[in-house]
């Protein structure tokens, strides 16, 4: 059979995405790598290659599989439709984050079928039964629908991340010298993990591992990094740091291994404060920046969030990765109910890091999370379009225009002047000026944010 993966553009509406970064669809790459030996299979990147019609005609698929985050959802349902306008006889088959955190949204008459999970066995089992014209009793993990009802299996059991195949990255091989964020292009993406001990309230990804933290070898992971061409790498873990025995032991076979590129991973403020060996172990062989989610300027917000750390571990852990000139991607929160002071001494409180980055989003509920539950009778929009971290999902203290005015605040102030000329050295020159016609563009959509949620 011929499968399209597709990769889903984001919607006009949505503020950031790839205007902002954009990685490698390493869980398309995985599901491409189940089937490929089996069958005729291309992936689509939206992001960059727009003519879905072209593809259509071209390739003629008997399959198309999309994934989605809960902010793809209006434009993935969209797609499906185009699809399905096509040719009718198309299996279509929707997964990712989304689909597995509220399948239900998937519930229409151009999809055929949602996986929920991993999808990796799943999708090949499912591959599998269609062209053997069977039907899908008893697969884990899948909503389909079956004499006009709906049909729910019971979730996919979670399944050892080392007996994936390696990610199929032949087929995004035209695309590859697109991926970015920021100064580091190309970018590839490795999973090194899964999941996360903590329970921060605003996030989803610890439920989708009943709470369990699981890990590749890292002999696996060398293996792997061995086969990636390009310098520079992102690890596109839930959270990368957590567990230092396996990170001391993944560093060493790295340095044994000769393997020479420049990293950019997730690591928990109270991690880095209480490990600064193995952030020197990791400099040594690579690191260059950390994404350090400091979200707030007070213990009061972080409990809220139950985040689990504290300021204190959090000016700890910048002055380690100051210490080593490693750079910090600080990502900050900011709530809903914050009040002019809160956003004057938050301003105050960033500027005296003296980071030379930092991204501030607003306090988002996402579907999946405890935060969610909590207050999905107070949203104030369920246009998924705008669940993208800027447009506020909860009414604000401050009126919508002022709370944006004070947004833009927040980013034109974060930087010193210093450290912001710094932080341009790091691209190519001939990059500079559009990637200051990428922010000039983000800051204007984020101080009219308000007119969309005013409508």
């Amino acid at each position: 059979m011929r499968i399209l993966l597709i990769q889903p553009p984001k919607s006009p509406s949505t503020i950031g995405g790839e205007d902002l970064y954009m990685h490698e669809p390493l869980s398309l790459e995985y599901i491409a790598a189940g089937v490929v030996t089996d069958h005729d299979v291309e992936i689509l990147d939206m992001r960059i290659e727009r003519n879905l019609n072209r593809i259509l005609a071209d390739f003629r698929p008997d399959v198309v599989g999309i994934t989605a985050y809960t902010v793809n959802v209006n434009t993935v349902k969209g797609l499906f439709q185009e699809i399905k306008r096509w040719n009718p006889e198309v299996f279509t088959v929707v997964g990712g984050h989304h689909a597995t955190v509220l399948p239900e949204d998937f519930l229409s008459s151009d999809i055929d079928l949602i996986i929920m999970g991993e999808g990796v066995f799943v999708f090949r089992e499912v591959m599998r039964r269609l062209e053997g014209r069977e039907g899908f009793e008893g697969i884990k993990g899948i909503v389909y629908r079956k004499d006009g009802r709906i049909i729910k299996n019971p979730p996919e059991p979670l399944v050892d991340l080392d007996a994936f195949p390696f990610p199929e990255r032949g087929l995004t091989k035209r695309y590859r010298r697109h991926y970015f964020t920021e100064w580091m292009k190309p970018l590839a993406s490795i999973r090194t993990s899964k999941g996360c001990p903590f329970r921060c309230s605003f996030c989803a990804l610890w439920k989708l591992t009943g709470g369990r933290y699981l890990k590749r070898r890292p002999e696996m992971i060398v293996k792997e990094l061995a086969e990636i061409k390009e310098e520079f790498v992102f690890f596109a873990d839930d959270e990368s740091l957590i567990d230092v025995k396996r990170m001391k032991e993944l560093a060493g076979l790295i340095k044994e291994a000769g393997i020479k590129k420049r990293y950019f991973l997730f690591g928990r403020s109270d991690t880095i404060a209480k490990h600064p060996e193995l952030i020197e172990l990791w400099k040594e062989i690579g690191l260059e920046r950390v994404f350090v989610g400091l979200e707030f300027f007070r213990d009061d917000d972080l409990r809220y969030i139950k985040k689990g750390s504290t300021i204190r571990d959090n000016e700890k852990a910048i002055r380690i990765l100051h210490d080593l000139g490693i750079e910090i991607y600080a990502s900050f929160i900011v709530r809903p109910d914050f009040s002019r002071e809160d956003f004057r001494q938050f301003r105050r409180y960033y500027r005296s890091m003296r980071l030379n980055f930092a991204t501030f989003s607003v306090l988002t509920p996402l579907p999946g999370t405890d935060l969610y539950e909590e207050v999905k009778d107070r949203l104030i929009t369920h246009n998924y379009d705008y669940f993208d971290f800027i447009h506020t999902l909860l009414p604000t203290s401050l009126p919508l225009k002022e709370f944006y005015k004070e947004m833009c605040s927040l980013y034109k102030m974060a930087i010193p002047l210093d450290k912001g000329l710094s932080f341009l050295k790091k691209f190519p020159l001939r990059e500079i000026p559009m990637m200051l016609r990428r922010s000039n563009k983000i800051l204007r959509q984020i101080r009219d944010a308000y007119k969309d949620l005013s409508l």
